[in-house]
Parts: structure tokens; C-alpha cells; sequence
């Protein structure tokens, strides 16, 4: 880790050195090591869980509603408008099959959207996809904006689903943008590639779902769906168990009352009391320092990432605006050159994401130095290995 500027102290200088993976990674976008912090919560809860003491294990039952406050600090909605879910795709599925009517979607998003939509269309008939058709004049797969929403709005249209940050090009999508346009319609969002570093305005959606495997460094199994009043009122809890019917945490034995109409109807079991407790404990810090601070950070760490790539003429295809990207950076060398791009990567110990024909980076909060001088390393031989 790079030394920190005098200037940081505090909460703030806490959170970044709680970054204590090795130098040469850049992969924030595909997993995200857990913090210190998370990594204490999560040594902590574990010797509870093992040992058992008497009375002890009633605080796991706890964990939810630290959680859904910890989520309600960052997002905006109430503590009750939220739901613990295991990762972004089951809260995208509970609000894909809870829909009736027609939701347009951009085939080219990450498979979590358009496979809740199809497989809620397949197994239900009641909500069909409306696939976003991109602007001909677009250069980037994936970009959804208010203009092409507005475009292609039907009467039969009762929701609007997007990625808030596209994970193949980066793309920050301009959610009061697509409010404006969308009117009284459902907003879904799915956050994962951008929740905890980006200060975006999520009450501008009516579901959010994702989870903090990423970027809030929270680890697998740790998740919520936040739902507005309106979403609430429009969605069915198409799956819904025991936990879903308000029963207030008391189990409804020899009955099987109706869901309750709130964010809690829609769940099927107890959530894992450890993972939302490392959940919360991520948020927690996020909350203390602020996600605008963090933010700051990113779009300062990647600017240093996008110059080090002009430098060296590799292309970059991803937004070089703040107000259009997050932490992502995609790369796009001559497809013939790809594999020299890879292999120089990998032999200076840079960790980072390539598929179809790009190698994506991921910056977050903390970049060190040594992290910066690999990367030179790796874009330096790519630069070299040209010449023969």
C-alpha cells in the first residue's frame, strides 16, 4: 500500500488502509478481497457460531436488521423497504417474476437481466421482455441512456430494468435521467458495478438489487433488494416462504397465511446471519467515511490508470468522463496483439479480467504505487514485444 497523503485521517484513513490484498490487483469489477474490517467481523461471528455459548446464538437473528439499517445509510430507503438477498440475481429474479406487463431492457446487459426476464416470461406469461434496440449511431455495446429509453417506450411498458455501471464498457447509466422519461413506470436497477463507490441517487429506482461481493469488499453470499412504495404496491412475491408473511419473526405453524405487503414478503428463509453481518460491517465503514469521499478516490485513481494506458497508445474503449464511468477501465488492442496484452499482464503479476477481446481493469479507492509500477511493467513489455 502507497503511503497516505498527510491530509487523510480518520474514518477515511481507516477504510483505505483496510485494502490488504497484493500489489497487481486490478480486478475490483470481478471480486473485491475483503477488507480488515470484514475480515475481523468475519473471524469474530465464526468463533460465536463455533462455540455456541448459552444465549449466544440469538444474536445472529440480530444481524438482519444491522444489515438493512447499514444498507438504508447508503441507499436512501427505509430499513423496511429493504430485504436480505444471497447475491443480485435472486433479487432480480423475486422483481423479474413479480412483474405483469412489459419490461424494456438492453439484450447486451450482464446475463442477470435479460435471464430474469426470460425465464419470468417463460415460467409465468405474464411479464414479457422488451428489448432495447442500441442507436445505430453508438460505438459502445451496452450504453443505455434516457434518450433511447424515451424512444422506445411502448403503452404495454410497465418497467424499465438497467445496470446502473455496464460491466463490459463501464458505462454509468443516468438513472433521474431515464426517471425523467420513464414517468410513473418501474425503475430496476441492478447496482452491483457500481454500489459503494459511486454516489448515485438509488431513490430514483424503484428496485435495487445487488450484492457486496464487489466493490463494498464484503464477500460472497451478501446482498439486498430495496423496494419503493410503488414497487411494493406493483410487484407479486411470486416467491415467498415462511418468513414472507409478517409474522413477526415468529414462525406460522398449522397455517399458511398470505405474504405481507412489504420489502420482507419477499424472501423464502432466514438470510445468513455471518454474511450479513460482514455485509453490515462494510457498509458500516462505507457510511462512516461517505460514499462521495470513496468516489473521489476512484475517479482519481482512475484517471491515473487511463493516462499510464495513453501513454503507452493502448486503446481505451471505456468512458474517460467522471460523470460517465466508475472504476472500470476496458482496454481494446488489435485483436492480433490481445495475446501479448494477456501474457504481459500475467508475467508482472497484474490480475485483471479479459474476454471477448478486451482486458478490463478494475480501480477502487486505494491503488499503490507498487500496483502502478507493475502495471507500467506489463504495458511497457506489450510496447516492446511490437517491434519484433
Amino acid at each position: 500500500m502507497s503511503v497516505l497523503p498527510s491530509a487523510v485521517t480518520g474514518a477515511l484513513a481507516d477504510y483505505l488502509a483496510g485494502f490488504t490484498e497484493d500489489p497487481g490487483y486490478l480486478d475490483y469489477g470481478r471480486i473485491g478481497p475483503v477488507s480488515a474490517a470484514v475480515a475481523a467481523e468475519t473471524l469474530g461471528q465464526t468463533e460465536i457460531l463455533g462455540r455456541a455459548r448459552f444465549g449466544s446464538l440469538d444474536h445472529f437473528g440480530q444481524q438482519d436488521q444491522r444489515m438493512r439499517e447499514a444498507v438504508a445509510a447508503v441507499t436512501g430507503f427505509a430499513p423496511d423497504q429493504i430485504a436480505a438477498q444471497p447475491n443480485t440475481s435472486m433479487g432480480l429474479m423475486h422483481a423479474m417474476f413479480g412483474l405483469t406487463g412489459d419490461v424494456l431492457l438492453s439484450p447486451a446487459d450482464f446475463p442477470s437481466v435479460p435471464f430474469a426476464a426470460m425465464r419470468a416470461a417463460e415460467a409465468l406469461h405474464v411479464a414479457t421482455p422488451q428489448w432495447l434496440v442500441a442507436a445505430e449511431s453508438s460505438d459502445t455495446v451496452g450504453q443505455v441512456t434516457p434518450g433511447q429509453v424515451r424512444d422506445q417506450l411502448t403503452p404495454s411498458t410497465v418497467a424499465v430494468a438497467v445496470s446502473l455501471v455496464d460491466s463490459r464498457t463501464g458505462f454509468r447509466a443516468d438513472l433521474d435521467g431515464i426517471r425523467q422519461v420513464i414517468g410513473d413506470r418501474l425503475l430496476l436497477v441492478d447496482a452491483i458495478q457500481g454500489f459503494g463507490v459511486l454516489d448515485a441517487d438509488y431513490t430514483a429506482a424503484d428496485v435495487v438489487a445487488t450484492g457486496g461481493q464487489k466493490w463494498v469488499r464484503a464477500g460472497w453470499g451478501t446482498g439486498f433488494l430495496a423496494l419503493s412504495d410503488r414497487a411494493i404496491e406493483r410487484l407479486t412475491p411470486v416467491v415467498s416462504g415462511f418468513v414472507g408473511t409478517g409474522a413477526d419473526d415468529v414462525v406460522p405453524w398449522d397455517d399458511v397465511p398470505p405474504p405481507v405487503r412489504a420489502a420482507s414478503a419477499f424472501r423464502v428463509s432466514n438470510a445468513d446471519g455471518v454474511a450479513q453481518a460482514r455485509f453490515a460491517t462494510a457498509l458500516e465503514e462505507i457510511g462512516r467515511v461517505g460514499v462521495a469521499a470513496i468516489e473521489s478516490f476512484v475517479t482519481t485513481n482512475t484517471d491515473r490508470v487511463i493516462d499510464l494506458a495513453d501513454e503507452f497508445a493502448l486503446p481505451v474503449v471505456s468512458a474517460r468522463d467522471p460523470r460517465d464511468r466508475a472504476g472500470l477501465i476496458v482496454l481494446q488492442p488489435p485483436a492480433e496483439r490481445l495475446t501479448a496484452l494477456t501474457a504481459a499482464l500475467h508475467n508482472h503479476g497484474i490480475t485483471a479480467t479479459i474476454r471477448q477481446n478486451e482486458v478490463r481493469l478494475s480501480v477502487h479507492a486505494a491503488l499503490a504505487d507498487e500496483t502502478v509500477d507493475m502495471l507500467r511493467g506489463a504495458f511497457s513489455t506489450y510496447a516492446a514485444s511490437a517491434r519484433y
